[in-house]
């Protein structure tokens, strides 16, 4: 079990959803508020001085809404985990801001539960696909060929590569698949670095939107 608390941030203009969120968040246990936004301008002014590594973020606020702020933390903070609030379940507003470096979405009126799970699956592996989530990209490659995963796909990913992708779609962190496949973490994180660039993405969970869309892996590979 990682020792270290979660350092959350929370970005929302409403001040009640903020607090309520903030208050439920601190009773987690290993996981710690350290910053609160009303919009995304205020959110960037902050981060100069406290970097969280899970950050809450809402979609609609005035000054800089959620997709703004999502392009500019990936921008100057590549580190930080985004997780996307929202009462919308648009599909292709899902997929969109995890295409532009979301990491998860989860809406406003989950229970704390599930509030829980997705700050600390976040955090551990990166990415956080819900039902909402699964459920858009399904949608989205519903027209789509199926095709097995295959090496390659004019992305030249190594065989290697390939395996590693499909340990992150099953949800493994770094370490697990550094074992799984007796490695060491360092090479685990190079593979994955090389992934994402050669797709051409900003994360692990685009990294996954995009091997979906390309046939490298399904929707059953996803855990």
């Amino acid at each position: 079990m990682n020792n270290h608390t979660i350092k959350v941030g929370i970005t929302d203009d409403h001040e009640l959803f903020r607090e309520g969120v903030k208050l439920i968040a601190n009773t987690f246990e290993g996981v710690e508020v350290i910053l609160e936004a009303e919009n995304g301008h205020e959110l960037l002014t902050q981060l100069k001085n406290a970097v969280p590594d899970v950050m809450l973020l809402d979609l609609e606020m005035p000054v800089m809404d959620g997709i703004e702020a999502t392009k500019k933390i990936r921008e100057e903070y590549p580190g930080i985990k985004i997780l996307i609030l929202s009462m919308h379940k648009e599909e292709r507003m899902i997929t969109y801001l995890m295409e532009i470096g979301a990491n998860g979405y989860i809406l406003k009126d989950a229970a704390p539960q599930e509030f829980e799970e997705a700050i600390r699956v976040v955090y551990e592996k990166g990415f956080y696909f819900n039902e909402a989530v699964s459920h858009a990209m399904l949608t989205g490659l519903k027209n789509k060929t199926k095709k097995p995963p295959k090496i390659g796909d004019n992305y030249d990913l190594t065989s290697r590569e390939m395996k590693v992708l499909l340990l992150i779609a099953e949800g493994l962190t770094t370490s697990e698949i550094s074992e799984k496949l007796f490695i060491s973490p360092r090479t685990t994180e190079g593979h994955r670095k090389n992934l994402i660039s050669k797709l051409g993405v900003r994360n692990s969970a685009a990294l996954l939107i995009k091997a979906l869309k390309k046939g490298l892996i399904s929707i059953d590979n996803i855990k």
